[in-house]
């Protein structure tokens, strides 16, 4: 039976740093330095990491506190689990060790070769050329390259594969719209490097495009074309019941005829099968609807409002959201009531749909279906 929970011999020092910023009742289980044959339990609570020894008996059984007694490891954790019973918490979450980790990552590597053969997205690493870099970010590269002698963008990561990489492949997979950056393929072999080929956007992302340019070089109905593209992605996804959950200039892409479509589908979900939801996972707070924030529930409507958010940014030309807001206040000052005011030189027509985007009452803020009709009568009607 697998014990996640236990991660051999690794240091105090290593311990605490992994469990340094985890929510109370988080745990591991390591073998003891000072005491061979014995363990040590490691928990989480208020900001510190408290070290139980878990001794073990003569009789093979194993104890904390020489009262209750346990014949193994995994009877031990269920009951400290169930009750605190002298310990600074319950047990909670546990840190799945290395070892599970890549015994679960492997299997999901191997399943979703098999995947991705049937889907016909498998290529051939010597049909890929990579050239040069365009682009770094936290987990990965981004690089020019040929597949077949088509170009292509090539996401790669820095710390070999993971289950996100494969994920969100996956999602790409299922996309259809000429708004959303387009998977070609995926790179999946014995050498277990993956790298993710989408369609190749000559003008990069919208935040450079915009902030090199400014208000002097771009009309306004280009920055409105360039809203427009993005809710008719959005339409898309809605109608298919997606989230993107990260909506934001910087995810936005621009082809060669400057044409907008949104990329970066790492936390992109079904409404219909949300993933579950980690206390530490990452959110952008100044995009990212309050009761979001709060619930971690993401629909359809938590978008609209990021969308509002990227009408800001494209007609500041990409100006950081909440200007001398500190971001620990955002939310404060959301839930009180505070709204961007609209850039300058933003048409009325464009600010009346950023506070529809923003109503505290998610029922009430407009579809992308909405959104997309509004923006077609504001060039319709050159009401900019």
């Amino acid at each position: 039976m697998q014990m996640p929970w236990l991660h051999g011999k690794i240091s105090r020092e290593r311990t605490e740093k992994i469990l340094a910023t985890t929510a109370n009742g988080t745990f591991l289980i390591r073998e003891s330095t000072n005491y061979p044959g014995d363990y040590t339990l490691c928990l989480s609570f208020d900001g510190k990491v408290e070290h139980y020894r878990i001794h073990l008996l003569e009789n093979s059984h194993y104890t904390c506190d020489h009262e209750a007694v346990f014949p193994n490891l995994i009877q031990l954790v269920a009951h400290y689990k169930r009750d605190a019973d002298g310990l600074c918490h319950e047990l909670v979450s546990p840190v799945i060790s290395e070892n599970i980790k890549n015994h679960l990552e492997n299997s999901n590597f191997d399943a979703k070769i098999v995947e991705f053969r049937k889907a016909g997205i498998l290529v051939n690493r010597k049909d890929v050329k990579v050239g040069e870099i365009i682009g770094r970010g936290e987990f990965g590269d981004v690089f020019a390259g040929f597949f077949l002698g088509q170009k292509v963008a090539v996401k790669s990561l820095k710390n070999g594969i993971t289950s996100d990489l494969l994920t969100e492949a996956k999602f790409m997979s299922q996309l259809n719209n000429v708004h959303l950056v387009a998977l070609i393929g995926v790179v999946m072999d014995g050498t277990r490097e993956v790298n993710i080929l989408t369609e190749f956007m000559a003008n990069g992302n919208l935040v450079d495009f915009l902030r090199s340019r400014g208000r002097y070089q771009l009309e306004k109905i280009q920055l409105i074309k360039f809203a427009l593209n993005v809710a008719d992605g959005m339409r898309y996804m809605e109608a298919n019941r997606l989230v993107h959950r990260d909506l934001a200039c910087r995810n936005i892409l621009l082809d060669e005829a400057y044409c907008a479509k949104i990329s970066d589908f790492g936390l992109a979900q079904s409404v219909d099968n949300p993933t579950t939801q980690s206390k530490s996972q990452f959110f952008p707070i100044k995009w990212t609807a309050v009761e979001a924030l709060r619930s971690g529930v993401f629909t359809s409507q938590t978008d609209v409002w990021s969308f509002g958010v990227i009408l800001w940014e494209i007609f500041s030309f990409a100006r950081i959201p909440y200007p001398r807001i500190l971001i620990q206040d955002v939310v404060r000052h959301i839930e009180q009531g505070y709204r961007m005011e609209p850039p300058e030189d933003c048409p009325v027509s464009i600010s009346n749909i950023m506070t529809k985007t923003w109503d505290s009452n998610p029922e009430n803020r407009p579809t992308f279906v909405q959104l997309c009709r509004m923006l077609e009568d504001i060039i319709a009607k050159k009401l900019y």
